[in-house]
């Protein structure tokens, strides 16, 4: 029987579709004629016609080179309209230009590792541009100032490699992934196995060049005290885009230890060790870095089943090292063949996650390889987790082995440093964090869902033991479970985002607004959990009530 609704829903579709295209169209001959206007080659564009699939691999090349949680290369998932790969500064600043002539949102993209894809996605249904800033990768390093200055693509890897072409007595503080970019690490704080002796990455930068919204360039004089606080552990990609970090140099040693010790056994011998693990760690001198990895499925174990690994890295020789463990760790047992001296660079290509032999050039590879589908949340612990806590934690574990969590000690400088000095707060009374991570592989994507419920599940149980008031938690590990913005919200958008602003950035958030409406009053560089402007709130406010 023929069904006329039916059919007038297809035509109606179809016509939306039509429309659709002669948007996309449209919008995306003029933003192509800005780029070329302004000397851009470098970009490419969406494949939204037929005939445009011969050049929809390089398309798609470009777009999931740098995606590295693969949940966010579904076909689902929002498409940028375009694509652009600036080459210098000034293209940098007319890729934001051509983005706001044509009212195109934009996603700043350092190295993509932003753990809710928030550099590669918009998922508030309006057309994007992705400025991806890979080809921005140079590190100038000035040993007379002790300084560098970073280009916002460049890739922890690259960063590390340049430093020590320049000087073996010298490093930086900073994160162990090298594939990770320095714009958003840094933009987050950037926690890394020096950070007990230094700091956080943003605590050693000394200043900074920011293009804003209206595509000017602004140094630390320039723009103001509250923005460049701001920009230094406020998060990635939502006060415009740093294209270069000013960094301070950090002396290091010419030789250093390090070791990763794997340790089995039943789970009291595990949650023992770990509960050891919470006193020793965060109070050994501030030249000692000692994680904790707890999972039923860890590498280094070899074997299915519940074991803790501890990686240890030691600004000092490796007699010292184990001296200090023997005394403040015995239960250990640290061996001397497990531990390893080396320089400083090579401690970074050894926790680094590359295959084995690789080599210190290999840092400057930027693709990273076996890539998989992951989620992820965090937790600062205050207080130490009571043994009944830590056997809630490896009951929960011990049931899926592609779960794990990582415990990193705070402590040293970290507790040294103000919590209101930058815009990271996470500082004194904070004795350690806790990572929560699953992977799993493309066959078993079908289970993602249970994967995602599980590590929820997880987190929740852990709700006794960890910080509260808020539950605070760690930008740079960004969690949408604890909310984003809504596409079609009628509430009031500034007070929904101080649900997770202060949990990542505590007290701190009320001076984040602030320099929010001072340097991008019209929230043009904004993600599903962004920072509003008090300017954008109130004109947005007046808009729905007329």
């Amino acid at each position: 029987m023929f069904n006329f609704k039916r059919l007038c829903l297809l035509i109606f579709f179809l016509l939306l579709s039509f429309d659709v295209s002669l948007c996309l169209s449209s919008s995306l001959g003029k933003f192509k004629f800005c780029l070329d206007n302004n000397k851009i080659k470098n970009f490419t564009v969406f494949p939204y016609k037929e005939h445009d699939q011969s050049f929809a691999n390089d398309y798609y090349k470009i777009l999931n080179f740098s995606v590295q949680n693969l949940r966010f290369t579904e076909p689902n998932i929002p498409k940028p309209i375009a694509i652009v790969l600036p080459e210098t500064l000034v293209q940098l600043q007319n890729s934001v230009a051509c983005c706001r002539e044509f009212s195109l949102e934009i996603r700043v993209r350092s190295g993509g590792h932003s753990y809710e894809g928030t550099s590669s996605v918009a998922d508030d249904g309006t057309l994007f541009v992705i400025i991806d800033m890979m080809n921005l990768n140079h590190v100038w390093v000035h040993m007379e100032t002790k300084t560098a200055w970073v280009e916002g693509g460049a890739t922890l890897g690259e960063t590390y490699y340049a430093i020590s072409q320049a000087s073996d007595e010298y490093g930086f503080s900073a994160g162990s992934c090298p594939t990770v970019g320095v714009g958003g690490h840094i933009g987050g704080g950037g926690f890394g196995l020096l950070s007990r002796k230094y700091g956080l990455a943003a605590d050693n930068v000394v200043d900074a060049l920011l293009v804003d919204a209206d595509g000017r360039v602004l140094e630390r004089a320039t723009m103001g005290e509250d923005v460049f606080w701001a920009i230094r552990g406020g998060g990635g990609g939502l006060w415009g885009i740093v294209y270069a970090w000013k960094i301070q140099l950090l002396k290091v040693p010419q030789v250093v230890t390090s070791f990763i010790a794997s340790r089995t056994g039943t789970k009291n011998h595990i949650a023992k060790l770990v509960n050891k693990w919470q006193h020793v760690a965060p109070n050994l001198e501030d030249e000692f870095y000692l994680s904790c990895f707890v999972g039923a499925g860890l590498p280094e174990a070899k074997i299915i089943g519940l074991s803790t690994t501890f990686k240890g890295f030691y600004l000092g020789p490796k007699s010292k090292a184990i001296s200090i463990l023997n005394q403040d760790f015995p239960e250990l047992d640290v061996a001397d063949e497990e531990c390893r001296e080396m320089s400083w660079i090579e401690s970074v290509v050894f926790f680094s996650g590359l295959k084995d032999g690789a080599s210190v050039s290999d840092l400057r590879n930027r693709y990273m390889q076996d890539k998989e589908y992951f989620k992820a949340k965090s937790d600062f612990v205050r207080s130490y987790v009571p043994l009944v806590g830590i056997e809630t934690a490896l009951d929960i574990l011990e049931k899926e082995p592609k779960g794990f969590v990582i415990l990193d000690p705070y402590g040293g400088m970290m507790h040294n440093i103000s919590s209101e000095s930058i815009a990271f707060p996470h500082r004194k009374g904070n004795i350690f964090t806790i990572q929560y991570l699953i992977y799993w592989k493309e066959a078993d994507n079908d289970k993602s869902s249970d994967y995602i419920d599980w590590i929820r599940g997880f987190y929740s149980s852990m709700t006794p033991f960890v910080s509260y008031g808020p539950r605070a938690a760690y930008i740079n590990y960004m969690d949408f479970d604890l909310g984003v913005m809504e596409l079609i919200s009628f509430d009031d958008d500034l007070v929904k985002a101080r649900v997770w602003g202060e949990k990542y950035f505590l007290s701190n958030y009320d001076r984040l607004v602030r320099a929010k409406t001072l340097i991008d009053p019209d929230n043009v560089f904004t993600n599903q959990q962004g920072i509003l402007p008090m300017s954008f709130a109130s004109s947005k406010a007046q808009v729905l009530s007329s």
